[in-house]
This record gives C-alpha cells, structure tokens and sequence, in this order.
C-alpha cells in the first residue's frame, strides 16, 4: 500500500512502513480514547501499516467481560512482548454509578502490573520553553517504581478499645512467629503490609536491566535505618543481585549503582543535574515520581513504560482518563487537550517493537515522530496547559485536534 505526502505541487507517494510483529494494543476510556483515534488516524496509518492485537479496556467492555480482557492483554504482551495502552478508569462509588457496574472492578493497571511481574519506569519528557522548576535539571529523572505490594496490598483495623495488637505469621507446620504491635490504652488504627523475596528481587533485576539498557545510573533508597527488617531486606536483595550478576556489566558500561537513605536521595536530587533513574519503593515512587513530572513541566509530558524482568514492555501515559475535558467534549465543546505523553508512549511501543525486529525504519519513524512533536512545541504552537507555563513568547494555542493536525505539518516538512 503506497501513501501520498501532503505538500501540494511537491506530492509524493511512499511505502508504508512494514511490521512484522504486532503490538498488544489496549484502548481506554474518556478523553484519551478520543485522542488515542485521532493519534491513529493524523500521525500512524498515514505512514505504517499497523498491525496490532486489539484489547478494549473501556470501562464498559471491562464490566461486560468481568475484567477478563484486562487478564488477556496481560497475556497477550507476554507473547508478544511490546504493548501500548491508553489511560483507564480505577471505578470509585461515582463510576459505579455512572457506569452501572456489576463491581468495582481493579485498577488495569495494577492487574498487568500483577501479571507481568513489572516495574514501572516514568521519565519527564524534556522540551525547550517548559523549564524545570529546579534550575540545576539538565536532564530528565527517570523514576522506577516497585508496583508490588505494601500499603497497596495492606489490612486495616480500627482499633475499638484498649487491647493488645500481635503480629503474627502461622507457617505451614503450625508453628507460629509472634510480635506485640502495641498494647492499645484506648481506641486507634493499625496497618499490615507485606512484600515478597521474589517480587523484590524482579523489581532489582528490572532495575538494573532497564539501567543497563538506557546507559544511565541507578540510585535505590529506602528507609533501613528505621525498618531495620522489612526495608532492610529490599537493600539486601538489591546488593546481593547487584554483585552476584550485574556489577561487572555496570562497570563494562561505565555506570553506577549506589544505595541511600529515602531522605538522603530527596536531598541529593534537588542538587543534582539529572540523567540518572531513581528507584524507588511502591509509595515512595507513587509520590516521587508526581513531584518530577511536576517540577519539570506537567504529567501530561511523562513516559510510563512497565518492565519485566524477563523483558516484556507495556508503554502508557503517565496521567489519567482527563474526565473533565471529555465531559467538556461530550457537550460538544472544544478541548485543548495535551496528547504528548500518548505519542511518546506509542513511539516507544513502536521504537521496542523495530528494535526487537530489526527494523530500522520503525525505530527511525518513533525518533521522528518524537522529534516533531517537540519541535511543534518548540515553534510555539501548543495547548493549553503548555501555554500557561511556557517561557517562549507569543505562542499559538491549539485545540486538541489541531495541536495533533500541526505535529503531522512538522512530521512532513522534516
């Protein structure tokens, strides 16, 4: 199938660019399934033929197959090993309304997340006019984020009276390991989380595989001095992996890896210039990475991209559904909604999928397509969003479409 340039007298007509191997393609909800179609449409099919598995994660098609699809596109990125998704619904009680639903089903995310054994790797997306607001980031900071266990997973009681709290784990043979919590003089709360020896040491091995595939250094703190078990025991692992497997190829590759303190690593990342990944545990990387994407511009401009340890992709935005723009939509009112992070996550899955294929021409297209879209920005044509904290000067803001329509005359004129 040939395809024809725009560009008037000058038209020209081109190949698609061929795949040999689809994309486990997973659709979402609300504003960005709207840009999701019009991504497609402007700045996809026109130059590739794309071949993809399609998964619907809609919140409707999600309750009419009992959250089954969001299982089969878990194990459809394990066979096929790249997978792009759109930003989905988590349901709360107003979306049990809103969308008449049998449960409040799972977040997707945390069920792929549970399946492919994956850490999520989150990098700001850097462009000239959006500066960070620490002066000393030259780079971007790439947060990798345990997406196991912890507060995520954990029991809750609210304590009625004075009492004694145990903690305390049965194992199989009966015998049991007990420790007091705390003897309650009177009402409170109490919390258990837990992690896993193998959980743990995926997340390491994602770490420092993902480490070694971009060349940057890796950082991981946690809290041991205070949880001298529990966060002590992530150190461990990742020190035990770290020299058993992996020092030698991070010294081969000429980079780091160090352990810090949780508050140690706060400290030093406001002083330093950025380029490395900072690992993090669940909640720590949950918070971290919103204050990165925030200091250097906006969540609409992060990469997400889940990693397993036995190297499955799944690339995705960083931010929501955009509720409030699709009600706005639905009214038929015109958004000025950002898709960056939506590009950059289909380029992403496009980049992985033409390297693991060899195609050179896919990965080329990803690096242009990114290429364009910064360069749009960069010229002053932008949403919203952009134009509220941009240092450049007399910008152009643009509609959702538009802002999608203007990256496609870049694409072409480069």
């Amino acid at each position: 199938m040939r395809r024809r340039l725009r560009g008037g007298k000058g038209e020209k007509y081109m190949d698609k660019i061929k795949m040999t191997t689809p994309l486990v393609e997973m659709d979402g909800d609300e504003m960005t399934r709207i840009l999701w179609k019009m991504i497609k449409e402007e700045l996809l099919t026109p130059y590739i033929d794309l071949k993809t598995e399609y998964y619907d994660l809609g919140l409707k098609h999600r309750n009419e197959t009992d959250d089954q699809v969001t299982e089969d596109s878990a194990k459809a990125t394990k066979k096929y090993g790249v997978a792009v998704k759109c930003a989905t619904i988590t349901p709360n009680a107003a979306r049990m309304t809103e969308y008449n639903l049998k449960e409040m089903w799972k977040s997707p995310n945390g069920t792929i997340r549970a399946i492919l054994d994956g850490t999520v790797f989150r990098t700001p997306i850097v462009v000239k006019g959006i500066e960070p607001c620490v002066k000393n980031w030259e780079k971007p900071i790439t947060l990798a984020r345990h997406a196991y266990g912890d507060v995520y997973k954990n029991t809750e009681i609210k304590v009625p009276c004075a009492g004694k709290a145990e903690l305390v784990f049965t194992a199989k043979d009966g015998t049991q390991t007990r420790e007091t919590i705390h003897e309650f003089s009177g009402p409170g709360i109490l919390q258990g989380i837990h992690n896993t020896d193998k959980s743990v040491s995926s997340f390491a091995k994602s770490c420092f595989n993902y480490a070694l595939d971009t060349r940057q250094d890796l950082w991981f703190a946690t809290k041991d001095t205070i949880s001298k078990k529990y966060d002590h025991t992530f150190k461990d692992i990742f020190q035990e992996i770290y020299d058993e497997e992996y020092k030698d190829k991070f010294e081969a590759a000429g980079i780091e890896y160090f352990y810090t303190l949780i508050d140690d690593a706060v400290a030093r990342v406001m002083k330093a210039r950025g380029g490395f990944i900072w690992a993090c545990k669940n909640y720590d990387g949950d918070v971290m990475s919103d204050m990165v994407s925030s200091a250097f511009g906006s969540l609409a401009m992060m990469t997400s991209v889940l990693v397993s340890p036995d190297g499955v992709y799944e690339y995705e935005a960083a931010h929501g559904t955009v509720q409030r723009h699709y009600y706005k939509h639905l009214k038929g009112e015109e958004t000025s909604t950002n898709s960056v992070a939506t590009i950059f996550a289909w380029t992403g899955a496009l980049r992985k999928r033409g390297e693991l294929d060899g195609s050179k021409e896919l990965m080329a297209f990803a690096d242009k397509l990114e290429k364009a879209t910064l360069q749009t920005i960069e010229e002053g044509k932008m949403t919203k969003d952009l134009a509220l904290i941009t240092s450049l000067e007399d910008v152009t803001v643009l509609n959702s479409e538009n802002f999608i329509r203007e990256i496609r005359n870049t694409f072409e004129t480069l």
